[in-house]
Formats: C-alpha cells, structure tokens, sequence
C-alpha cells in the first residue's frame, strides 16, 4: 500500500492516478527526443556505492573507454560509483557521455562526466529502464545490487521471449558473478528446467575490458548487424 493512502480518499488517489499519466507521458517524449539522437551506445550497469578506489571502479572506467574507442557511447544510472566511472570514462575518451538519473537512497547526485544535453532525470522506474533498452545496442553488467540485478534480468526476460531484438549482455567480473551463473545453470536449468540450455548463451561473462570490447564486436559481425540499427 502507497505511504500516503492512509491520508487520502479513494476517489483522490484514483484522480492523481490519471493525473499522471500525462507525467509519465512527458517522460516517455522527452526520453525518445533526446535519446533518439545519441548514435549507437552501450549502457554500463554497477553499483552506486562503488567508491572510485576499488577495483571495479577503475575497471569499469577502463571498460567504457575502449568501449568508447570501439565506436560507442555510453549510458549509465547518472549516479555515483560504477555509474560515475562510466561516465568518466567514456568522457575522457571523447565519446558520448550519457546519464539517466533517479532520485534513489544512494544515488542523489548527477556525476559530473554526463554530457550537458544528455543528463536526463526520472521519476519512474519504469520509463527509466525502457530508455536504457531501447537506446543500447549492448548491456554491460559490473559488480551491483538489487537494481543492478534488476536491470541484468529485464534484459535477459526481453530477449529470451522475443520482445526485443537480441543485443549482447556482458557481465564483467567473474570472480563476482560466478556463483549467480553456477545458480542459473544447477538449479535453474538442470534441477528445475525453467530455462532452456540456449538462454545460456543469451550472456558472456568476462573479466577484461578488451574482452568486453570481443564480444561486442563479435556479436555484430557475426549477425552482420550496425550497431546504428
């Protein structure tokens, strides 16, 4: 139940429903304007509270600089952490910078390597993720939490039952992903068989940023796409 419903009628929870319909509305238009016009990008998923000397914080900024030299821009949350060294990285490279931001626990500031026309803000989740689908020609997952994982099987769902064009899911980091793949694999598919062995191949795991790079590039060369599809 809704925090402030025990404050309101019935009949004024339903008229601010329909209400914002019209700012959810809003978000979708803008979102498509400005997104329409980024090029081919990748959107790099991770945690906010990744402080930039950790590890994966540099990794990431590496990962999306030679994304960036590979001919691709980059989205990220908006936020701090991992998002934040995305951004960066794909900022000191030259390339495309962009941020999607959500007012969130931890994440309730821009990080100051978006591009100035490319810092969008949301109020709804929802929305938010349609924007890091349709606008991506890949998805690259670093260590992350709940929202992380959230976004990491959205995309899977999507492409395993054909509601969106396939695009390349990499998650970056083994040491941090092996025990959710070994999970997907024993249980998932082998004890239970709620998935099928192809949706195996619907993600690779890496650890390098060269081989973030391999794969996106592979994928496209052997489906003869453009990422500018």
């Amino acid at each position: 139940m809704r925090k402030d419903m025990h404050h309101k009628s019935w009949n004024e929870i339903k008229t601010n429903d329909s209400w914002a319909i019209f700012k959810i509305m809003g978000e979708f238009v803008n979102g498509y304007e400005k997104l329409s016009q980024i090029g081919p990008c990748v959107s790099v998923f991770g945690s906010a509270r990744t402080k930039p000397d950790h590890k994966y914080y540099k990794l990431a900024e590496e990962v999306t600089r030679k994304i960036v030299e590979s001919g691709y821009g980059i989205i990220t949350g908006g936020g701090p952490g991992i998002m934040e060294a995305g951004n960066k990285g794909a900022h000191l490279a030259g390339g495309t910078s962009v941020g999607l931001n959500i007012d969130l626990p931890f994440e309730q500031h821009d990080n100051p390597y978006i591009d100035a026309d490319k810092n969008l803000n949301f109020d709804y989740f929802f929305v938010r993720k349609v924007m890091f689908v349709k606008y991506a020609q890949g998805f690259v997952v670093l260590p992350g939490g709940f929202g992380t994982l959230d976004e990491l099987f959205e995309a899977l769902t999507l492409i395993q039952t054909h509601k969106i064009a396939r695009f390349p899911i990499i998650l970056v980091g083994t040491e941090f992903w092996g025990g959710l793949v070994d999970w997907i694999k024993d249980t998932l598919l082998e004890k239970a068989g709620n998935i099928s062995p192809d949706d195996l191949d619907l993600f690779a795991v890496v650890d390098t940023a060269d081989e973030v790079c391999e794969v996106l590039n592979k994928f496209y060369n052997k489906y003869n796409l453009s990422p500018n599809f």
